[in-house]
């Protein structure tokens, strides 16, 4: 049987994380390190998606 170890971070909800890619992407194109944060972001949201979808199950 797998096991899942639990998250090092809590997750936050994934309209928490939509809220802070929709901020990065408010100021316009990304800089290099906007990129960097918005890749973080988006596996930080799936992480997010995730666990509601388990949550719900």
């Amino acid at each position: 049987m797998p096991i899942n170890p639990s998250p090092a971070t809590p997750v936050r909800s994934p309209t928490a994380v939509n809220a802070d890619i929709r901020a990065l992407w408010a100021a316009g194109p990304l800089s290099p390190e906007g990129e960097g944060r918005y890749r973080e972001l988006l596996v930080e949201w799936a992480a997010a998606v995730r666990a509601d979808v388990v949550a719900a199950a």
